[in-house]
């Protein structure tokens, strides 16, 4: 049995706003990853997804709770664990090669040895003839598969993707879906991703959690008993889609629900203020 490698607990995040005080945007998000384990997190949009990617990434700190990599407490950007956002984020003024060596250069990796290691990944993800190229000189595919060899260059044993693919065309897409379950089976690491794509979810991942609106907890965790290439036409495939779909409706009407009493109780205080 593969042990766990990444533990979430109890993890609530509250926001400060000058007027409105304290705002809520997770609460009590339990549960746990197991080494070589490949999640999915969805959600309605805007329920915080992302900021929760954030912290267990170590870069935005839990109002309360903690994360903890193999009994480790996370409370830093945390050396083996890596993140993929959907921006690309790469430095324009850094070539692929170096791109990919930022992380092992900040570690203090000597130059021949972090050069090597990104030579070897951008064959790993197929930009042979590009390691000289400026962003600016990439498609979106390109720019996202650098911020993946990016990720692999530190060893990580867990890596993060934010919407990874969603800045790019569906096409493009999907040929970086595939490029990335080969990684995941190839490296045998722990990979989260966050997306609000359902197909995407069921696609690639093990397992999938469920987000409630805002604030967020988890609403209910799914295990993905499909085999693997897992054809999305397939009638199993389907009926979890429509599954998973029933459980994001949910939670979309509670939310119209919540927006409507907040906007009947305002009106009927400001007219208790105008009497």
């Amino acid at each position: 049995m593969r042990s766990k490698c990444l533990e979430v607990d109890g993890v609530a995040k509250h926001h400060h706003h000058p007027k409105m005080g304290l705002i809520p945007t997770l609460e009590e998000i339990t549960f746990h990853v197991h080494e070589r384990e490949f999640i999915s997190i969805i959600g309605p949009t805007g329920c915080g997804k992302s900021t929760l990617l954030k912290i267990i990434a170590g870069l935005d700190r839990p109002s309360r709770g903690e994360v903890r990599l193999k009994g480790e407490k996370v409370e830093k950007p945390h050396p083996k664990i890596s993140m993929v956002f959907q921006t690309f984020a790469l430095f324009p003024w850094r070539t692929v090669l170096q791109n990919i060596e930022f992380g092992l250069e900040a570690q203090g990796v000597p130059k021949n040895v972090r050069r090597q290691i990104a030579q070897r990944l951008v064959e790993t993800v197929g930009l042979k003839g590009y390691e000289h190229c400026y962003p600016r000189e990439l498609s979106g595919g390109m720019k996202q598969r650098v911020s993946i060899a990016r990720a692999l260059a530190v060893d990580p044993e867990v890596i993060l993707l934010d919407e990874a693919f969603s800045a790019v065309d569906e096409f493009t897409a999907q040929v970086l879906r595939h490029e990335v379950l080969e990684l995941w089976e190839e490296t045998e690491k722990t990979f989260i991703l966050v997306t609000h794509n359902l197909t995407e979810a069921i696609e690639m991942a093990d397992k999938i959690l469920v987000l409630t609106a805002r604030p967020a907890r988890v609403k209910h965790v799914i295990h993905v008993n499909l085999k693997r290439p897992r054809n999305r036409h397939k009638s199993s495939f389907v009926k979890l889609q429509h599954e998973l779909f029933e459980l994001l409706r949910e939670e979309l009407e509670k939310s119209i629900i919540k927006h409507k009493l907040k906007n009947i109780y305002r009106k009927e205080h400001i007219d208790d203020i105008e009497q």
